[in-house]
């Protein structure tokens, strides 16, 4: 027996085991932890035990979006994406990682908390990669206001649009110089506070004047010209106040008669009074009936799909999961697709 025979009848464990299916491994960007990999692998191969394992696992990770009670709710959806990642490293429909993904987005498209997550965008662009027409979730972010602020988002939706090959190319270079002209010419944006060019500026060495009086212009010409003026009726006559009048004639203001203030009635304006508001009357807020039906549809949704999904076999997910490779959007309401 040939040394390859032998080592192969042996079954050693070299921790490469990964080489003999590397062709069905789907690449990751952050790569791949090569354990797990030697062990996903070896499940979806002969090991039915390894493969049983490994779907508990999966289901235990699921429980735990369903439990969780902290601040974050979005983490335990990005750790088990992680999870699946790595632990079905063949893709395909058995993996269930497309309807992960499109619960995820589903329970959070609506939060202002994620709307410009990094980790959130990233969820939702890894789920445009595996559908059909990645362009219904790219206009389905820009509809709704999700990461708009990340960059991300720009070049993945600009090379989902490069893929599309568009004719004639010429015309698009032509569109691209354009844009880069129009960039170049755009001003910067100056950092600096525009208030502190308008203070005065004063030269080095000059001296301040002080206790100067100010001048005072008198036209004497005018004076001197005007018809009937005289010197003498410049200002005008004030009666003179030689005398200070009596002690009751100077404390006439505190002269009324004290009285009782709480007999005294504020003459009211005559006419019709409103009766009061009574404390038991509320104001009636006005609920969409459209909104209140969405609110409580997704309150029913949020756990039972989850819940469905746990429970459900192999075929409910490669069904499930090919109607949403077709349709991204086709659980969400109308209300938030783009028009």
């Amino acid at each position: 027996m040939d040394p390859e025979t032998e080592f192969l009848a042996s079954k050693q464990e070299t921790g490469n085991e990964w080489e003999l299916f590397k062709e069905n491994v789907r690449p990751l960007k952050r790569g791949r932890n090569v354990g797990l990999l030697n062990q996903a692998l070896k499940s979806h191969s002969s090991d039915l035990q390894l493969k049983k394992s490994l779907l508990d696992t999966r289901r235990k990770l699921i429980q735990a979006i369903d439990e969780y009670e902290g601040d974050d709710p979005l983490l335990p959806w990005i750790e088990c994406i992680k999870w699946v990642q790595e632990a079905f490293p063949q893709g395909g429909d058995s993996s269930g990682l497309i309807l992960i993904y499109e619960q995820c987005v589903r329970a959070f498209w609506h939060s202002d908390l994620y709307k410009d997550d990094p980790r959130f965008l990233k969820v939702w662009l890894e789920y445009a990669e595996n559908c059909v027409d990645a362009e219904v979730i790219y206009s389905f972010l820009d509809a709704n206001e999700i990461g708009k602020s990340q960059s991300a988002y720009y070049l993945a939706y600009a090379l989902h649009m490069e893929s599309k090959v568009a004719q004639p190319i010429e015309k698009l270079k032509d569109a691209y110089r354009k844009f880069l002209i129009r960039s170049m010419r755009k001003p910067k944006i100056v950092e600096d506070d525009c208030g502190e060019s308008d203070l005065p500026v004063r030269s080095f060495g000059t001296v301040l004047t002080q206790k100067i009086p100010l001048s005072i212009f008198k036209d004497k010409t005018n004076i001197d010209t005007m018809p009937g003026h005289q010197a003498g009726k410049a200002k005008p006559e004030l009666n003179p106040w030689s005398t200070l009048g009596a002690r009751g004639e100077r404390n006439k203001e505190n002269s009324a008669v004290p009285t009782k203030w709480t007999t005294y009635e504020i003459p009211q304006r005559p006419g019709t009074r409103t009766g009061g508001v009574t404390a038991s009357a509320s104001i009636e807020v006005f609920v969409d009936e459209e909104c209140s039906k969405m609110v409580r549809a997704h309150d029913r949704d949020g756990k039972s799909s989850t819940l469905k999904f746990r429970q459900g076999d192999s075929l409910d997910i490669k069904k499930e999961t090919d109607l949403l490779r077709e349709n991204p959007l086709r659980n969400f309401p109308p209300r938030s697709l783009p028009r």
